[in-house]
């Protein structure tokens, strides 16, 4: 008995020993890392990078700037689905354990050095300290300071308070970040909202992220779903029953986010370069900026749609092109080849690319994902050549779908080529200055260069009106005769005169000053510059806004010098808006992540011309619309002014118009200043395109607004040749604005 009591007490000794050689290492551990563990307080002020969101006129989320795409919720707003979900999968004794799970710790433990490898045994809160102030690697060292933060988070923090850092941190694949960001990447709906099947495939994506990302590997997602139900059964959250009803249930997910675009990517481009000028590219990428702006998208959307459309029609004017790749010759084979854009549906109507199958006789077949298009001799017949001598098996081709039969997986389609001729659009508001949409090419993937703000190009007869204006201000009339007949003008000793000629080569003797500028006669618009000095008139151009390089010769009345959309527009904007220029912008208003607002933009008027020159000069642009080379726009039935433009050679084909309410510029022609087409004019090639963007912006409103004229106009009515007064009833009369002493048979103020 002795001698067992002896046993005994040496093995305590021992036990105490080797229990306090524990504590020793541990303490020596502790104190060894202690100094160099980041300060857990810091989480006080959690504030992880977030989305920046850029709103249109109602509200919709036109665009987002982000690093990170994350969104932070707090507690309350996580289904207790998800919740429920995520312990099951990752940590199913949170509620229990102090930040470390000893019998986890022990049983890994002997697995790493049985099979000499390091395993994970992380509870929620070890991951959570690892993805805030760690890293990834494997080593003891980080596994030792993963542990020690683990402990100082559990003594700050409440169990919800951590469960909501480890929610709002975590990645889920494709550069989502957070539970609230992924419910909406992965399924289109808030993580409030998400049901049984759905919260356990985003547990299930914590462990592998974009491995198991239903957009990568839909079998991996679905085993991993699968298991976060069984968990959920084991623990208790739900019953078995349950989980087998939900792991019967496919999973429906919404279409992937990364691969739409914006409907206003120059827009969204302009607005990031303005505000990283202001704020700097951290605070837009990751600091969850709220960006208003008065985009209108169902506008923006309609002059998208219209451009597009109209830019391949006139593209198709020049001729089929030879598709630019083959994906035999790249060393692909047809039936394996994908392309990204077949994995977002296709419908009747669409434009996607295609891969020739084949050709036989006068018939293209053709492979567009799972359809197999069909296009005929009437789907090719634009491109005037047999159907052999325009594609060959392997070219990549565009198709329009014309009729889609999903089941039977067939479609019948039209040869289309993605235009090269180009093209701007901006419409701005009248009384504002606001930006109501914005495009600045055909498409932003092939070239990000913004024509509606970047390009210079010569902008031919669109420059007469500010000609006229200047002519209006110091007391000409829509009803002064100009001559329309050969002239020649001096340009200097030694030099050959400057001669200008008509678009028709016709003169056509004494005019109304209105006449000249609706049917837009070159010589008259020259002679009376000269007559009012190209100093002068490049006076005018500025105070309506247009800042490029205009030197004084006469050459500029029909549009010689060279401006940018913006300004064009700009400086149309100003005739409605009774001779107030507003300084366009995009930016309305920027809030914090807080909710405090960084700034506000307001509108900033300057006036430019008399209020009357602006309704006399009004009232001219819209006999353009109405007799003039924009009379096809009458169509619209809506009080409309405008001018086209068109320059020597056809390069650039040109209509600005507006209504009371807003002005829309619209420019097409080639990057390179080579011409558009034979023919290609202001009324043949941007005038359709502008009158199916004006279709979007009228919609289905039966109410137009009203030109209100200043109270010094009076109406007189004339007759249209002459500009004479005549009587009511008269043939050719029409209704004529004049500054009052300025109408026939009056006196000059």
């Amino acid at each position: 008995m002795p001698q067992i009591l002896t046993i005994a007490r040496r093995a305590g000794i021992v036990a105490l020993f080797v229990i306090a050689a524990i504590l020793g290492t541990v303490s020596g551990v502790f104190f060894a890392f202690a100094g160099d563990l980041p300060q857990i307080s810091a989480l006080d002020d959690y504030a992880p990078s977030t989305i920046s969101r850029v709103y249109g006129a109602r509200g919709e989320v036109i665009g987002e700037f982000a690093i990170q795409r994350r969104e932070v919720i707090p507690y309350e707003a996580i289904s207790p689905r998800l919740k429920q979900a995520i312990l099951a999968a990752e940590d199913s004794e949170f509620e229990q354990h102090f930040g470390l799970s000893i019998p986890r710790i022990v049983v890994t433990l002997m697995t790493d050095i049985i099979y000499r490898r390091m395993h994970g045994a992380s509870t929620l809160t070890q991951q959570l300290a690892r993805k805030l102030f760690l890293t990834d690697d494997k080593t003891p060292e980080r596994k030792i300071k993963e542990a020690l933060l683990a402990i100082q988070i559990e003594k700050r923090y409440t169990k919800n308070e951590i469960f909501t850092l480890y929610c709002n941190q975590m990645y889920f694949g494709h550069g989502v970040y957070g539970v609230e960001a992924a419910s909406r990447f992965y399924f289109g709906k808030s993580a409030k909202d998400v049901t049984l099947e759905e919260a356990a495939l985003i547990a299930g994506i914590l462990q592998g992220n974009v491995r198991q990302s239903p957009f990568v590997n839909m079998d991996a997602a679905l085993r991993r779903r699968n298991y976060t139900l069984t968990r959920m059964a084991d623990v208790g959250y739900i019953t078995y029953d349950q989980a087998e009803e939900a792991r019967k249930k496919p999973i429906v997910i919404a279409a992937d986010p990364s691969t739409h675009q914006s409907a206003a990517p120059y827009f969204l481009e302009e607005v990031r370069k303005e505000l990283e000028g202001r704020y700097g590219a951290k605070q837009i990428y990751e600091n969850g900026l709220s960006i208003q702006t008065a985009l209108d998208l169902r506008l923006q959307e309609a002059a998208t749609r219209a451009l597009e459309d109209g830019l391949r029609r006139i593209d198709k004017r020049r001729g089929f092109r030879k598709p630019r790749r083959n994906v035999v010759t790249e060393g692909h084979t047809i039936e394996a080849f994908r392309q990204p854009r077949w994995d977002r549906g296709m419908h009747d109507g669409d434009i996607v690319p295609a891969v020739v199958v084949d050709v036989e006789g006068a018939t293209i077949r053709a492979r567009a994902g799972a359809l197999n298009v069909t296009i005929d001799r009437k789907g090719s017949a634009w491109a005037g050549k047999a159907a052999g001598q325009l594609v060959t098996r392997g070219d990549l081709i565009e198709t329009k779908l014309l009729t889609v039969d999903a089941a039977a997986q067939t479609a019948t389609g039209q040869l289309e080529q993605p235009p090269a001729v180009e093209g701007a659009v901006l419409a701005l508001d009248n009384r504002t200055g606001q930006v109501r949409a914005m495009i600045g090419g055909y498409s932003f993937e092939r070239s990000k260069f913004n024509r509606a703000t970047q390009a210079y190009r010569q902008v031919g007869s669109a420059f007469k009106p500010i000609v006229y204006t200047a002519a209006i201000d110091r007391g000409y009339t829509p009803a002064t005769i100009l001559m329309d007949t050969p002239t020649a003008f001096s340009t200097g000793e030694g030099q050959p005169p400057y001669t200008p000629l008509n678009y028709d080569r016709q003169f056509e003797g004494p005019v109304t000053l209105r006449h000249a500028l609706e049917q837009s006669r070159n010589i008259p618009a020259v002679r009376m510059m000269e007559q009012l000095g190209p100093r002068q008139v490049v006076n005018y151009a500025r105070r309506l806004g247009l800042e490029s390089p205009l030197p004084p010769y006469l050459a500029v009345a029909l549009g010689a010098a060279e401006a940018t959309l913006s300004e064009m527009t700009s400086a149309f904007a100003v005739f409605p808006n009774q001779g107030v220029r507003m300084r366009p912008y995009s930016i309305l208003k920027v809030t914090g992540r807080e909710g405090n607002v960084l700034e506000e933009n307001r509108p900033e008027p300057k006036d430019a011309i008399r209020a009357d020159t602006a309704y006399v000069m009004t009232n001219l642009l819209r006999g353009v619309v109405q007799r003039g080379t924009a009379a096809r726009a009458a169509s619209l039935n809506w009080p409309i002014g405008g001018k086209t433009g068109t320059t020597d050679d056809y390069t650039d084909a040109w209509f600005i118009g507006f209504d009371p309410d807003i002005t829309i510029g619209l420019w097409v022609g080639l990057d390179q200043k080579k011409p558009i087409g034979p023919n290609q004019t202001g009324s043949e090639a941007a005038l359709p395109i502008w009158i199916d963007i004006m279709k979007g912006w009228i919609g289905d409103r039966t109410e137009p607004p009203k030109f209100e004229p200043p109270g010094n106009i009076v109406f007189v009515l004339v007759d249209k040749g002459s500009g004479g007064a005549v009587e009511e009833g008269a043939p050719g009369a029409i209704s004529e604005a004049f500054i009052a002493g300025t109408q026939p048979g009056g006196f000059r103020q």
